[in-house]
């Protein structure tokens, strides 16, 4: 099983960040790749259809924690050779103004090496994290 995790700070405060990040629908407030985003239903088992480009990608949200301010999606369908897709977005505070963002997930690969994936996805999760602390200081 691979595994990719990329821990930051941004510079505004977690409920900010996490209002971003809980609007499951909303990735295209602030992740600048995507060409669209239409989600089916609100909440816990909607899917996400992403575009980037010619590219998409359907999402499904499995588990949203407004307490912990922590978020969980799979994959469904996507052009990557990758099985058993899980990601977690949690958000921590780290002060007044600042804050934690961890962006994890565990896959099987089914393709790609591990470290192949690892990379890929610890790439997109850094781009998503850029993307965050922009629309946050907009």
């Amino acid at each position: 099983m691979g595994q990719a995790r990329v821990v930051d700070e941004i510079a505004a405060s977690a409920d900010a960040l996490w209002a971003l990040v809980r609007d499951f629908g909303g990735i295209q407030r602030w992740n600048p790749t995507l060409s669209s985003c239409e989600l089916d239903k609100p909440g816990v088992g909607g899917i996400r259809t992403i575009k980037m480009g010619e590219v998409t990608v359907r999402e499904r949200l499995e588990k949203i924690d407004e307490a912990r301010k922590t978020l969980s999606y799979s994959i469904v369908e996507a052009p990557l050779p990758v099985r058993d897709y899980l990601s977690t977005i949690e958000i921590g505070e780290a002060g007044p103004t600042r804050s934690t963002i961890i962006w994890s997930s565990t896959f099987e690969p089914g393709g790609m090496t591990d470290e192949q994936l690892t990379q890929l996805f610890e790439g997109v999760y850094r781009q998503g994290i850029d993307g965050l602390r922009a629309a946050l200081v907009r």
